[in-house]
């Protein structure tokens, strides 16, 4: 037979939130720090195709 499972605190659900919202803006603020340094021609580790036609002219 299935058995309820116990019920999580408020206090746990509010420290998973918190842990689930820091790691979006982790993530963002390290795209957002990619994108410049590609702008910029500064990135390291950072591969991505050059069209050959900009090149040539």
């Amino acid at each position: 037979m299935a058995v309820p499972k116990k019920k999580k605190s408020k206090s746990k659900r509010n420290q998973r939130h918190a842990v689930w919202k820091a790691k979006a803006s982790d993530a963002a603020q390290k795209a957002l720090s990619l994108g410049k340094s590609v702008l910029t021609g500064k990135a390291q580790g950072f591969v991505y195709p050059i069209d050959e036609e900009e090149s040539e002219d």
